[in-house]
Parts: C-alpha cells; structure tokens; sequence
C-alpha cells in the first residue's frame, strides 16, 4: 500500500516529463500558425469591391460626395476590410475635410499600425491642416519602418518641404469686412 502511494507521484511527474516538451512545442506551432492566418488582411467582399471601384471612379470624376457614399457603403458591407477607411480618408481629403480624414486614416492605424499608406497618408493630411511637426514625427515614423527610398516616404518628404497650402484671402484675418 505504502509503494502504491509513492508510485502515483512517480508516474505522475514521469508522464509529465515525458508529454511536456512535446505539449509545448504543439502549443507554440498552434499559436504561430493562428497568428500567421489571422494576420493576413483579407480580401474584400466582392459588393464591397465593387462599390470601392464605383467610389474610385466617382473620385477620379471629381463627385467627392457620391464617392464617399460608395465608399461608406462598401464600409457596410465588409467592416473588416481596412482598405476602405484609406478611401474615406482620401475622399474627405479632396472635399476639404482634412479633420475627418485624419480619423479615418487613423482608424486604419488602429487596425494596421504598420499601414504605410496610412501613415503617409495621415502625415499629408496634417501638413494640410498645418500640423507640420506632427508630419514629420509621421516620417520619421515611415523612416524608420520602410526606410527613406520607399514611395511613401519620399511622398510625404515632398508634401513636408512644400508646406501647407496657401490659405484663401477670405480666410486671412484682418482682410474681412469690417463694420461701419
């Protein structure tokens, strides 16, 4: 009775020994595998891609706002699609609306942090809105990610050098009307 007591511990931390390496080793190949899948972006639904191709076109014609309708609805169709966000970002661009484009581009972050057209694209828009040191933290950013020779980063070094656009006289202070 007394051997049976001390046998069970026994066989107890020999099966462990033996299965545990192996039990480790499955458990790493399974989360390496389920990252791996899990990282990949997939690919959009076929109506959302549609409705992103319609959006493009809709862009490229200069009808910013039935663009971003297309867009936001192919947004509907397939939230997951990160893609869509850099669409609403650059339509809201186009139509003025660097603010909401920059929350667009930075959704895209959230999802993608890595996203270099996000990234470039969020330090453009800033350098619009004048934000210029925010900009270049963005590119310092890029630098560092895909070096100085990827095209992202030599578009935003050149949206950077040239500085925000030029304001309008009517948005100039001291050039409005004044009162009698």
């Amino acid at each position: 009775m007394a051997q049976s007591a001390t046998s069970r511990p026994a066989a107890f931390k020999e099966h462990f020994m033996r299965f545990a390496p192996a039990a480790a080793a499955l458990s790493l190949f399974l989360v390496t595998t389920a990252s791996v899948t899990t990282a990949q972006d997939p690919d959009a639904d076929p109506r959302a891609a549609e409705l992103i191709m319609e959006g493009r076109a809709l862009l490229a014609a200069g009808d910013t706002q039935a663009a971003i309708d297309a867009f936001e609805a192919a947004l509907a169709v397939d939230p997951a699609y990160t893609p869509i966000f850099l669409e609403l970002a650059e339509a809201a661009r186009q139509d003025g609306l660097q603010g909401k484009a920059i929350r667009f581009y930075r959704e895209a972050l959230t999802r993608d942090p890595d996203n270099f057209a996000a990234i470039s694209g969020e330090g453009e828009a800033l350098v619009e809105k004048g934000a210029l040191e925010k900009a270049k933290r963005n590119l310092a950013r890029l630098e560092s990610l895909c070096g100085a020779n990827c095209p992202e980063t030599v578009a935003l070094q050149g949206v950077i050098e040239a500085g925000p656009p030029a304001r309008l006289a009517a948005e100039t202070p001291g050039d409005g009307p004044t009162s009698n």
